[in-house]
């Protein structure tokens, strides 16, 4: 599945090629994909004739801000994948269910094999609780307990839908103090709790394996039994590892699912310290890395740097 550095990726890439571009019309192949709205007539309504403004992002779903403040939403699911083409001739993938043209020419195409992705518009939240789209609470009221604000504020107060996301790494900046607040608020597994997108939105599988290595800690290591210095590397070791990641324009991996809009892989997979690598020697000790299975996911780490 993409995870955040591969959406952060997708976005960086739309924020250059779509803003600005008015949508022409709107092609739905697959009602699943858009099962949020009533049928794919009520999707394509909310689209056609509108201008992409900005493009932003929450853990893994992408947000495209049109001209009438409401809001294209996009998640990729375990398999999605968006691509951007010049010309409706080039052929499309298979598995290709939604495509936006633009007045201005070319395509936007959503694909995705699983359909465990979706797309929807998204109206804007109101101070009015009893406003359509508000789910009767106010915006500040939307965050998740404890929870910071930043930039991360803005955007869950504009798709309410997305108000029960944790903090995003990126989007969210905090103290080491605050998020070693959340972590004692809670009693469970690192790596569970990191994936968990209630706590921190973006973060899956493999950047929690990466992630947790480079705080040196284990993943079945209690979240509030951290010393303050274990707190800090993590956070560190959190930011850092996204970063980098995006840096590299994310990770595809053997099943070459995940393509930025180009349809280019990224290469941060040569940069993998733990994940699928078990067997292989650790980078920093040199003993193998090993594979532990926890909650029915494979766990990568070095019994050696992760205590």
């Amino acid at each position: 599945m993409p995870e955040l550095p591969e959406v952060e990726t997708l976005r960086q890439d739309l924020s250059r090629e779509v803003v600005g571009k008015k949508v022409k019309s709107v092609a739905v192949s697959n009602g699943r994909s858009v099962r949020r709205h009533p049928s794919a007539k009520h999707f394509r309504a909310l689209l056609e004739g509108r201008t992409i403004k900005s493009v932003s992002r929450l853990g893994k779903y992408l947000l495209l801000t049109l001209d009438n403040k409401h809001t294209l939403v996009v998640h990729l699911g375990m398999s999605g994948q968006l691509l951007r083409v010049k010309s409706a001739k080039e052929p499309k993938p298979k598995h290709t269910h939604v495509v936006i043209a633009f007045t201005q020419a070319g395509e936007l195409r959503y694909v995705d094999p699983r359909t465990f992705g979706e797309m929807f518009v998204s109206s804007p939240q109101t101070d009015d609780p009893k406003a359509p789209g508000t789910n009767g609470s106010s915006s500040s009221s939307s965050l998740p307990p404890g929870m910071g604000g930043g930039d991360g504020l803005a955007l869950r107060r504009q798709v309410p839908e997305l108000a029960h996301l944790g903090f995003d790494p990126i989007e969210d900046v905090m103290s080491w103090d605050r998020f070693g607040l959340l972590l004692r608020q809670r009693h469970v597994a690192l790596k569970t709790l990191l994936m968990d997108q209630q706590f921190v939105a973006g973060i899956g599988n493999l950047y929690s394996d990466e992630i947790l290595f480079g705080a040196g800690l284990r993943y079945d290591r209690p979240s509030d039994q951290l010393s303050a210095t274990e707190v800090r590397r993590l956070y560190r070791a959190m930011v850092e590892t996204l970063a980098d990641a995006i840096k590299h324009r994310g990770s595809t991996l053997v099943d070459e699912q995940y393509r930025d809009l180009f349809g280019e892989a990224g290469d941060y997979q040569g940069s993998h310290q733990v994940y699928n690598r078990e067997g292989q020697s650790c980078r920093r000790c040199r003993n193998a890395i090993v594979r532990a299975k926890t909650a029915g996911r494979s766990t990568f780490y070095c019994e050696h740097c992760q205590v």
